[in-house]
């Protein structure tokens, strides 16, 4: 496990950075990818493994590229893509919605991932011993979208659809793939959710949340499998939020 090498993109902070210091914890190597390089450190700073900063756009295929190389050029080869960057849009009727902030969270969201399993599979067909596994950053909103959340729940189905694609392409190349689909985190990201967020009956209410380190540890029990071995959806949740029964 110690000579065992990650990349996590979004890593600068919520379920990326819980996840790299996870990994860390258990030994893994971990290439921390993200737009801002002082999130980055500060993720590097709360660890004690062995890790690499890599600023990254991973919207933008030549940062990919460059993130891949430099994880290779440091570490020698790549056994985990978590596939984690992703933005979300705001809450609004479709109608309402700014084109740039479709296509802004499409880039990120589905391009991106698509780009970083792409990287991924290209290291992982070519190095010896041959193959690795690839965890995407799934949602429940794929499955049982929230009200308004038109681009989020179709670039996050986009993303169900990478992953059994690289299920089974993979196979050959001894690269497997998994999804994790999250439920209330505790993250900056669904802090709205602590104080009300909208329902499927038009009512606002709060909804409970769990320690993100649940879904770190998630990670590493998916990443910690023989390639012989594999978990192609997880779904983590917070035990009382109100997903069942809402579609």
């Amino acid at each position: 496990m110690n000579n065992r090498v990650a990349i996590v993109t979004g890593a600068g902070s919520g379920i990326g950075r819980a996840v790299a210091l996870a990994l860390g914890e258990a030994g893994w190597r971990v290439v921390l990818a993200g737009r801002r390089r002082e999130a980055l450190d500060e993720t590097a700073a709360l660890g004690d493994g062995s890790t690499l900063a890599v600023p990254c756009d991973v919207a933008d295929a030549a940062s990919v590229d460059a993130l891949f190389d430099a994880a290779v050029e440091v570490f020698g080869r790549i056994d985990l893509l978590f596939n984690n960057a992703g933005v979300s849009a705001p809450p609004v009727p479709l109608d309402e919605l700014e084109v740039d902030a479709i296509r802004s969270l499409l880039d990120i969201n589905v391009f991106g991932s698509f780009l970083c399993a792409r990287a991924a599979m290209r290291v992982m067909k070519r190095q010896s011993p041959q193959g690795g596994r690839i965890i995407n950053n799934g949602s429940i909103s794929a499955d049982r979208p929230r009200p308004n959340s038109a681009p989020y729940t179709a670039s996050k189905h986009a993303i169900t659809g990478l992953t059994k694609s690289i299920v089974l392409d993979g196979r050959a190349h001894g690269i497997a793939a998994g999804q994790i689909d999250i439920g209330n985190a505790v993250t900056d990201m669904s802090a709205a959710m602590g104080q009300g967020v909208p329902q499927p009956d038009g009512s606002i209410r709060a909804e409970p949340r769990m320690d993100v380190g649940h879904v770190a540890r998630a990670v590493v029990q998916m990443a910690a499998l023989p390639l012989d071995a594999n978990i192609p959806f997880m779904t983590i949740m917070a035990t009382n939020m109100p997903l069942f029964g809402r579609g």
